[in-house]
């Protein structure tokens, strides 16, 4: 498939040393020949970064005709509102507030403390019940990987 020689393409260029903290998050191909790649970096992605991946991708586009000779190429990062997907973007994100949606459907917020292959720690504030008054608890939650359906960071002002 199309998408597997430009995943392909795209690991080449993440071996060049200006890319080597990239990586790909998303490859969708849309009707259209509209093909849409969202990459992200370690270090935090640049318009400049994006733009060198755009115009390599591109090269390779015209000169094999994948997409014939009318197509759309959209190379970005993700953005604020898209779901985490990588392990690689939990890293990044540590230290920032960000809701999780659990399978289940239990939603939990709080701070990611810590991320590694298995899963993350989330410091949540969670309303106990102490007698007849309600207290704050501060509680770090260990939640792996395969119970997360989606992540989102959440954005302060």
């Amino acid at each position: 498939m199309i998408e597997a020689q430009i995943a392909n393409l795209l690991e080449l260029k993440f071996q060049e040393a200006e890319f080597t903290d990239c990586f790909l998050i998303e490859l969708k191909l849309l009707p259209g020949n509209k093909l849409e790649v969202f990459i992200d970096s370690d270090s935090g992605i640049t318009f400049e970064k994006c733009h060198k991946v755009s115009r390599y991708l591109e090269k390779h586009l015209d000169e094999n005709l994948w997409l014939g000779d009318k197509y759309m190429l959209d190379v970005s990062s993700p953005g604020v509102g898209r779901p985490l997907k990588l392990s690689r973007q939990y890293a990044k994100n540590i230290g920032r507030k960000i809701e999780v949606r659990l399978e289940d459907g239990t939603l939990k917020e709080g701070i990611l403390l810590r991320s590694n292959e298995e899963g993350i720690v989330l410091e949540e504030k969670v309303r106990v019940k102490e007698g007849n008054r309600k207290k704050t608890q501060v509680l770090e939650t260990e939640i792996p990987f395969s119970l997360i359906n989606k992540t989102i960071v959440k954005i302060s002002f």
